[in-house]
């Protein structure tokens, strides 16, 4: 079932596009409500899921489980590299995880198989700052 069109799922399209990285729905209602739109927690969780499912935007679980968004710059098949620290994230192709996936799944007698796989580190800067950080408490 298609999802209206409303003023509000627009504001949440909206407002994801202006996110930096992947947001949780809970962090992207805080920036909502601080522009005192009125729009619930409730609408937001609904509007990402259809955003989320007409491709608009990318999905994924955080390393602690949490589901959060970000818009979609690419409508085919794609992985992400996320910075764990600064949220950066890089849409990437990954021809060896498209290969795997579809020889494993054939192995076990699988077929239409789908997959995911976003990786998790630290971008350049942020390994950057987190090293400086090392050097200072070593010296110390």
């Amino acid at each position: 079932m298609a999802q209206r069109n409303t003023w509000q799922r627009e504001r949440v399209r909206d407002a994801l596009a202006d996110a930096r990285g992947f947001v949780s729905a809970q962090t992207l209602h805080a920036t909502l409500r601080e522009e005192n739109t009125g729009i619930g927690l409730a609408t937001v969780y609904r509007a990402l899921s259809g955003l989320a499912a007409s491709g608009d935007a990318d999905t994924l679980q955080s390393p602690d489980g949490e589901a959060l968004y970000r818009a979609c710059e690419t409508q085919a098949h794609h992985h992400h590299l996320i910075c764990r620290s600064c949220g950066l994230t890089v849409e990437i192709e990954a021809t060896d995880v498209e290969q795997w996936a579809r020889r494993t799944a054939a192995l076990h007698g699988f077929r239409d198989a789908e997959h995911v796989v976003d990786i998790f580190g630290l971008c350049g800067a942020c390994a950057g700052i987190a090293d400086a950080a090392a050097d200072r408490a070593e010296k110390a």
